[in-house]
């Protein structure tokens, strides 16, 4: 059997199905597309479920593929074994409705005897023990031996997940030798042991399970296959281990390189050799996708392998950051098969390098207290870390709670994870609070109960600033009413409006309804879930009626303020796309009139060039007077023109698509200028980030740029005016301020010095003499730290034996310094120890080394009593 290269396999696979009229798709995104059941992509078939469901139209009905899939859960397991990893590739090939058993039967032992020529003599298979039917093409069709087709029960060859489309299967297996077994002699498919590995599992769609449990035809049967492509790997290649395979030695070749170390030589450095080269694989995938290192969902996922890489490159002895350099080698090994890898390459390793320098600014902290702890334990003879501990180490100093339990592990210890989920759930529960006390008023639950929900809440605000509607529900005090008077507060229900309510992070409308016996202001409009719209306002005239007709009247100012914003807001999306790079996807916003706040994903901080450039292009567009078109189409045909969805936003058949001309494209509710001419120029007035991997961007448009440029001008004005200058000659004239100022510090500083230098002889002369060694204490005032160090190091220069502590009170605060000479630290002198136990008596603290340390304080009227508590901790500390 020929060894073949794990990238040859892969094409090999691909190319055999497309020669039987399938269509090869690329590998879909680790990032599931609206499947909020899972984190990451983790099996071949887990993008294609909507084509399996019916939900989608299949591009067509043979499909291909060779998916990037992660799996989590044995990644304690990563390492310690040889097979073990959370990066792997799914082979698989895909009929839906088309063919079925006999046609993938009958192709998948043509691939593998044919195309792999794998002896036909190794070759075993195994069935769901009732499937008679896969057990003939097997036994006749093929010609298998009847005692190489191993009949199985439901829990090993029959697929299902709940209700729904479900199936027996076929599961190929290959037997590497009796020397790869466990000797024993009942060894056959199935067994545990590393002789018989399948590597093909076969799917047969063919039965709906029904909620009573029970089994019913599918008009249209479905085949689902998938192989590792990793495990055919290590067959075609003759290799025990995922870490032997070509691609992935020769990554692992390198954590040795750049660990300088041997594999192969002691366990645990192969543990974290392993560790480091499976997950090395994923985070490469993973930043590659899209997706950034956060304390959450997929974004948690990929902290927790970047930081246990890390941590096990600390282990091997690499103190630098060491991981960008290995996502050269897992680039060059797959980018053949994942061109965009080349073209993120210098993306990918940056967020690496954000990533693994943070947690090493931490890591050695935690490291540091976790390993004073277990040798503490060790001598005590304790085996359980503090769930306190544990948590402490994961809220402060970033340890993921696996980290350390593997950490415990290693010193035959365990955590107390009852401890750290109730450390975990109390400060959940502190957020929970915090956010109710945030949240408002909304619509009760107890009030959807009361009124009749099958009208429609019409709205036609797109087209018109103002319309009529009849009013079907006044709500005062969240009850159904008839009628509300002047200065009464109400929420209001119409059959139609143009007031926008507030969601995709635009705010809702203001504005009047007018009836014929009264005027409401509305302050504010929201939608619930099914699509109401909810007015609320303020009778300030008359009194309004329900089943009255009235007109609505939009603030058409604010509105028209919102809008720019809105659309200025799609500019500001594409500009950090183009600018930082295609990672760049939103994670929230709010559009007002006075403003607009976007959040984005992204690594680091914008920099003022690349802030600069964004706000130069957005303006650029805003000149050109591109147009904005709005068009309702179906999701499927928006997806296919390219235009942006919000990950994670559900969208329903119809969606409203915003192209502005050639440059930007997205789905969306808002309403919006008709050209961006109209948005008149944009500000962004801050950036700054908000959580782990996202930044935000706020902004003014319009009359509110314009605002913020001329409450700049008036304050650059005033500051003219109060330095009798002119605008253009304020920042010379400050300089030279700033200069005279600096001077003047300069001869405060020298005068303190002289003011010092005139007092020292009488300082010394005040000396006590303690145990032989001289003890100097002064006070001062308005002297900082600095000096009063600068005055103590004087001191300490006109003594052999001898300890300084000087006190001023500056600015409101205390400054302790303390100063020993060499022959008072070898008599038992601390200057640390002193300066701290000091500081105490005026409710201070602080610290240093035994010959220099400082403190400070609040307490000024004590300073007397503190100097005398410094006498006599030296006479306890001097030596006799």
């Amino acid at each position: 059997m020929q060894s073949i290269g794990l990238n040859e396999l892969r094409e090999e696979y691909l190319n055999f199905f497309e020669s039987k009229g399938h269509l090869r798709l690329p590998s879909f995104s680790l990032i599931p597309e609206n499947d909020p059941s899972i984190l990451l992509i983790n099996a071949g078939m887990t993008p294609l479920k909507p084509y399996f469901t019916g939900e989608l139209k299949p591009p067509r009905n043979r499909v291909t593929t060779c998916q990037k899939c992660i799996r989590t859960a044995d990644i304690e397991r990563v390492g310690k074994t040889a097979r073990h990893g959370t990066y792997f590739e799914m082979l698989g090939n895909f009929s839906f409705g088309d063919y079925f058993k006999k046609e993938a039967i009958s192709w998948a032992w043509e691939f593998v005897t044919q195309v792999l020529k794998m002896p036909r003599e190794r070759l075993w298979v195994s069935i769901y023990v009732d499937d008679d039917e896969a057990f003939e093409i097997w036994n006749k069709d093929i010609g298998l031996p009847a005692e190489r087709i191993v009949r199985m029960g439901k829990e090993d060859n029959f697929w299902e997940h709940g209700t729904g489309p479900c199936g027996p299967c076929s599961e190929i297996y290959f037997d590497r030798g009796p020397e790869k077994g466990c000797g024993k002699p009942d060894c056959k498919v199935g067994c545990d042991c590393d002789r018989y590995i399948e590597f093909w599992n076969l799917v047969f769609t063919q039965f709906n399970k029904e909620e009573d449990g029970s089994y019913t035809l599918l008009q249209k049967k479905n085949i689902d296959t998938g192989m590792g492509l990793e495990r055919l790997a290590c067959i075609m290649q003759d290799v025990d281990s995922l870490f032997e395979v070509d691609t992935i030695r020769n990554i692992l070749d390198s954590v040795c390189k750049v660990a300088g170390t041997e594999y192969g030589k002691n366990y645990k450095t192969d543990v974290s050799i392993r560790v480091i080269t499976d997950h090395i694989r994923s985070i490469t995938m993973m930043i590659s996708d899209g997706i950034l290192p956060s304390n959450e969902g997929r974004g948690y996922v990929l902290r927790r392998l970047l930081r246990r890489a890390a941590r096990h490159g600390k282990l091997l002895g690499l103190e630098k950051p060491f991981l960008t350099d290995l996502v050269d080698i897992v680039v060059m090994e797959s980018k053949g098969a994942y061109p965009e890898l080349g073209e993120k390459r210098e993306y990918i390793k940056k967020v690496a390098r954000v990533e693994e320098e943070k947690f090493n600014f931490t890591i050695d902290q935690g490291l540091s207290i976790l390993g004073d702890y277990i040798e503490d334990m060790m001598k005590s003879n304790e085996k359980v870390i503090p769930g306190e501990l544990v948590f402490k180490l994961h809220d402060t100093y970033g340890f993921p709670l696996d980290l350390t339990r593997e950490i415990a592990e290693e010193n035959g210890l365990v955590i107390d994870e009852e401890g750290f989920e109730k450390e975990m759930e109390a400060q959940k529960a502190k957020a929970r609070e915090a956010l109710k006390k945030k949240e408002g008023s909304a619509w009760g639950q107890g009030l959807s109960l009361k009124i009749d929900r099958t009208f429609e809440s019409r709205f036609c605000g797109y087209e018109y600033f103002n319309c009529e509607a009849e009013i079907l529900y006044i709500l005062k005090n969240d009850e159904p009413v008839e009628m509300v008077f002047e200065g009464e507060s109400a929420t209001i229900i119409l059959n139609k409006t143009s007031f926008y309510a507030e969601s995709g992070g635009q705010t809702g409308d203001t504005g009047f309804i007018e009836t014929e016996t009264g005027l409401l202001r509305v302050e504010d409009c929201k939608k619930t879930t099914d699509g109401i719209y909810l007015h609320y306002g303020k009778v300030v005239r008359g009194y309004v009626e329900k089943g009255q007709r009235g007109e609505t009247r939009i603030d058409v100012a604010r509105r028209e303020s919102i809008a720019r914003n809105h659309t200025a807001t799609h500019l500001i999306h594409k500009a950090l796309r183009n600018i930082l790079g295609e990672h760049v996807a939103q994670a929230g916003s709010l559009v007002e009139a006075e403003r607009l706040r976007f959040d984005f994903t992204h690594f680091e901080p914008v920099s003022e060039d690349e802030l600069k450039r964004i706000e130069d292009e957005v303006n650029l567009k805003i000149l050109e007077d591109m147009p904005v078109y709005v068009e309702e189409m179906g999701l499927d045909e928006a997806k296919n023109l390219g235009a942006m969805a919000l990950f994670g936003e559900k969208y329903g058949e119809r969606v409203r698509v915003v192209k502005i001309g050639d440059y930007s494209m997205e789905l969306c509710g808002g309403t919006h200028m008709k050209s961006t001419a109209k948005i008149g120029l944009v500000k962004i007035l801050s950036e700054t980030g908000i959580a782990a991997g996202t930044r935000r961007i706020e902004a003014a448009s319009g009359h509110y740029a314009l605002k913020y440029y001329r409450e700049r001008e008036a304050l650059l004005d005033s500051i003219a005016e109060a330095l009798k200058t002119t605008p253009q000659d304020s920042v010379k004239k400050v300089e030279n301020l700033m200069a005279e100022v600096k001077n003047a510090y300069k001869e405060i500083e020298q005068l303190k010095v002289k003011l010092v230098m005139s007092r020292i002889d009488e300082i010394i002369s005040d000396a006590l003499v303690i145990n032989g060694t001289s003890v100097v204490t002064a006070k001062f005032s308005g002297m900082d730290m600095e000096a009063l160090r600068n005055t103590a190091d004087i001191l300490k220069g006109r003594f052999t034996d001898g300890i300084i502590i000087l006190a001023s009170d500056y600015n409101g605060k205390v400054n302790f310094v303390a100063a020993a000479t060499k022959n008072a630290v070898k008599k038992g002198i601390h200057s640390g120890d002193l300066i701290k136990k000091t500081a105490e008596i005026i409710g201070g603290g602080g610290g240093g080394r035994p010959d220099m340390a400082q403190a400070g304080g609040r307490d000024s009227s004590r300073i007397d009593e503190a100097l005398q508590q410094a006498v006599e901790v030296i006479k306890s500390q001097l030596v006799q």
